[in-house]
């Protein structure tokens, strides 16, 4: 059985500029693929390749795709300079289709904002993704600069810029051992900064047999940490108000939809990466020789999303599940996490076990139940922070 179908959308993880960043992250996964590609002058993306992943990307859609999304990451992309984005819009511009919206989200350490990229990002309607890890003496534990200083008071002065312009902006907090067990903390810093969306990202950094870095979550932090949050959510009355994307996905799944999110959809693949080059991995997570798929300058990208090794690829998550997960009752709301987090072995010994197996239960056992609950009160008509009033009214 294949999880892809003809004319399926897929989308594109775009790293213009590569590993490159101004930053030192000591957790960032992605630091370590400058060394794919050795002896490169320049990491920047060419206008060619540029040029040939834009209308490659936008031809691609299926004819009735309501948008298409360009995600601009890196490294850090603003290394690039604002002239590289505006020939990205001209060329968007220029193989634009009736009837398809473009859009642009961008994921930036915030550190090299001012008036000019905060006054584009506003005039051109981008989203922004801000990395901050929660208050400063949190987020300068593992993201310092190239000097070794924290990065923290540089976020927070490109964070204006964005609040000055109004530009719309979320949060991307990576959940690891130093702020994982201050859930309240990182949550009401996040919304006092002013951020109504929050993606929490757990940090899994494999040192081989089965064994973690020492800045990894531990598993089950992870998941009193969600529930931490969970909870202020509710106890703050925030709900339809502060989005928080683990929380709309466990959603999604307990209502029977599709997870917007690929961690806990049942197959992958349908999410690639573009590095500087045009060189087409399977998932940004999964850029190693392996999973390079072949270029765009060489290759159609429509056909490297509908390869066959981009078909197991996006398969083997659900094919190569353990037992111990297919009889396990999260198994629809979880679908066994991200196949990068399958390090550890099922309690019988079976190999592919999500490391962060444990913080998953931890978190549905609490959570699942509130969650049914809202379902029940969308599906009623009323809004899901009505749950409470759900048994009031039987």
């Amino acid at each position: 059985m294949s999880c892809f179908k003809p004319n399926d959308p897929f989308n594109i993880i775009t790293k213009p500029i590569g590993a490159i960043c101004n930053l030192d992250c000591e957790y960032c996964y992605y630091l370590e693929k400058e060394e794919l590609y050795p002896n490169t002058p320049s990491f920047k993306m060419s206008e060619e390749a540029l040029e040939s992943f834009t209308r490659q990307y936008i031809y691609a859609q299926p004819v009735d795709a309501p948008y298409v999304i360009f995600t601009w990451q890196g490294g850090e992309p603003t290394l690039l300079g604002l002239n590289f984005f505006k020939k990205a819009l001209a060329f968007q511009k220029k193989y634009e289709r009736p009837g398809l919206e473009i859009r642009n989200s961008f994921q930036t350490n915030g550190t090299r904002l001012d008036d000019e990229w905060a006054k584009f990002f506003k005039d051109n309607n981008f989203l922004v993704g801000i990395s901050i890890d929660g208050p400063e003496d949190l987020h300068d534990e593992f993201r310092p600069d190239k000097r070794g200083r924290g990065s923290f008071q540089d976020v927070m002065r490109g964070l204006e810029y964005l609040k000055k312009y109004d530009v719309q902006f979320n949060t991307l907090t990576c959940v690891q051992s130093s702020n994982s067990s201050y859930p309240v903390k990182v949550y009401r810093f996040l919304k006092k900064i002013g951020s109504e969306f929050m993606q929490f990202i757990p940090i899994v950094e494999p040192e081989g047999d089965g064994k973690v870095s020492y800045r990894s979550v531990k598993p089950r932090k992870y998941g009193t940490f969600l529930n931490g949050v969970f909870d202020e959510w509710l106890r703050r009355k925030d709900v339809g108000h502060i989005f928080v994307q683990d929380f709309d996905v466990t959603l999604n799944l307990v209502m029977g939809y599709p997870s917007p999110l690929c961690f806990h959809a049942e197959t992958c693949g349908h999410a690639m990466a573009i590095e500087h080059n045009g060189d087409l991995y399977s998932c940004d997570h999964f850029v190693f020789p392996d999973y390079r798929l072949g270029n765009i300058m060489e290759e159609s990208m429509k056909n490297m999303h509908e390869s066959k090794e981009q078909q197991k690829f996006g398969m083997d998550k659900k094919d190569a599940l353990p037992k111990y997960c297919r009889e396990c009752k999260f198994l629809s709301v979880c679908n066994g996490g991200c196949p990068k987090d399958r390090i550890i072995n099922t309690p019988d010994g079976e190999p592919g076990l999500n490391y962060l197996c444990e913080g998953y239960k931890v978190y549905y056992k609490h959570t699942v139940p509130i969650f049914k609950k809202m379902a029940k009160c969308i599906e009623m008509g009323y809004p899901a922070s009505a749950y409470k009033q759900l048994d009031q009214r039987r």
